[in-house]
């Protein structure tokens, strides 16, 4: 039998839904004003809508009970902190900006932290969904 693990299908569901509504908000980010608008669109294209598609894939694999997922999630986890950690506190620094987008980045950026923590847990890599 199974060991459950509690969280994953709750987590799963709210990864796809949450990469689906990424990819319209990071289009209204890049059509912002003058503030660090080439950093804003340099990084939606080189991180920000990969990482939202890959996160759509392995949502979508997770859901569909694939080892595999687990593996593409860690994937689109690191790349959403990596492009979102720095890009906040340089925001947060040169903007001022905690209400704003340096405020909603940052946001992103702990709760990429907090699902990568979870989907690391060994149990999701024991079991065997096929």
């Amino acid at each position: 039998m199974r060991e459950r693990v509690f969280g994953y299908w709750i987590l799963a569901w709210v990864g796809l839904i949450s990469n689906i509504i990424a990819l319209p908000i990071i289009a209204l980010i890049i059509s912002y004003g003058p503030p660090l608008k080439v950093a804003n669109i340099t990084l939606a294209i080189s991180l920000g809508w990969p990482s939202a598609i890959v996160g759509i894939v392995s949502s979508s694999a997770l859901l569909a009970g694939k080892k595999w997922g687990v593996t593409l999630t860690l994937v689109s986890l690191s790349m959403i902190i990596t492009g979102t950690a720095p890009y906040s506190i340089f925001r947060l620094i040169t903007l001022k900006d905690i209400f704003g987008i340096g405020g909603v980045t940052l946001l992103s950026a702990i709760f990429g932290v907090l699902a990568l923590i979870y989907w690391c847990n060994p149990k999701h890599r024991r079991n065997i969904r096929l």
